[in-house]
């Protein structure tokens, strides 16, 4: 749940059209394995999750990985074999994303709430592992996979591949800034056009990057000015409800007050350091409309 906090934030992003899950009921669990896994992995893996024999399982492979994120991570990233694994519970309507993760190192918890929200998927417990220290790709490529099947309706290759450019360029750009200021530039812009509306120029776009970034104290080169304004522009291509962008803040916003008003919330807030404290503040910061961010 702590993890979720800051996970939110990373994920406050527009709708896709909804992908319904109309196959997949709630409880249901569906594994995600690579395929390069040995047999003694792939149980070690399934036992960890304590998948049911009911689990539906689905192979992802490296030639996969290539394929939807060879575009936007170098080859070496991406690596020749598929490890990282998933297990996905369907959860009630309303009940959000969560992801946990163990021995994934490049893609953040915060990156496959991004990666899955905007390809339209919510309402899900997720956890994500490999047998040692791996980048995390293969178990990304599963789990749009993993949903796309369990849908009445395929996610768009469209929508896949701004998710996934997305996704890279937000994890660049905190390689330089930090992954959590980022995330939050990310869900300023986007917050920004929800109210808005989408800017109808690139000088229009550059002035909001550029406000959203002074707003969170957040320098950008001239180069990831012009990375983000291509992102967004991309984004215009595809069919976006903005609308629904503004009852995914509302809903992040939601979940975040009601955990701080909980007893967990709480003894969290006290037993945190200063440092997560005033990062706290910067996270709350973007919702009530800017302010700086912690250093």
């Amino acid at each position: 749940m702590k993890k979720l906090l800051f996970s939110l934030i990373a994920a406050l992003l527009f709708a896709f059209p909804t992908i319904s899950l109309a196959d997949a009921a709630v409880g249901d669990i569906i594994i995600t394995l690579g395929e390069d896994l040995t047999e003694q992995q792939k149980n070690e893996i399934l036992a960890e999750m304590d998948a049911p024999e009911s689990a539906q399982m689905i192979t992802v492979s490296n030639e996969e990985e290539h394929k939807y994120l060879g575009n936007y991570i170098p080859k070496a990233t991406i690596g020749s074999k598929a490890l990282s694994s998933s297990g996905i519970t369907i959860e009630s309507s309303g009940t959000g994303l969560e992801v946990k993760t163990n021995n994934i190192n490049w893609v953040t918890d915060e990156m496959y709430l991004n990666a899955l929200m905007t390809a339209g998927v919510k309402d899900a417990t997720i956890y994500v592992t490999a047998p040692f220290e791996v980048s995390g790709t293969a178990a990304l490529t599963g789990l749009l996979k993993a949903y796309e099947l369990s849908s009445d309706e395929a996610i768009p290759e469209e929508v896949k591949q701004v998710a996934n450019e997305e996704l890279v360029t937000t994890a660049e750009l905190g390689d330089k800034v930090g992954a959590e200021n980022a995330s939050a530039l990310m869900a300023k812009i986007k917050e920004e056009i929800a109210k808005n509306g989408v800017p109808e120029t690139d000088a229009d776009l550059r002035a909001l990057i550029e406000k959203a970034a002074a707003d969170l104290g957040i320098t950008l080169t001239e180069d990831e000015i012009n990375n983000l304004i291509s992102l967004f522009n991309k984004m215009k291509d595809v069919n976006i409800d903005w609308n629904q962008v503004g009852q995914q803040l509302d809903q992040a916003k939601d979940q975040i007050s009601n955990y701080l008003n909980s007893e967990e919330g709480q003894t969290f807030l006290q037993q945190v350091r200063e440092f997560f404290v005033s990062l706290w503040n910067a996270v709350v910061a973007i919702f009530n409309g800017g302010g700086e961010t912690a250093q």
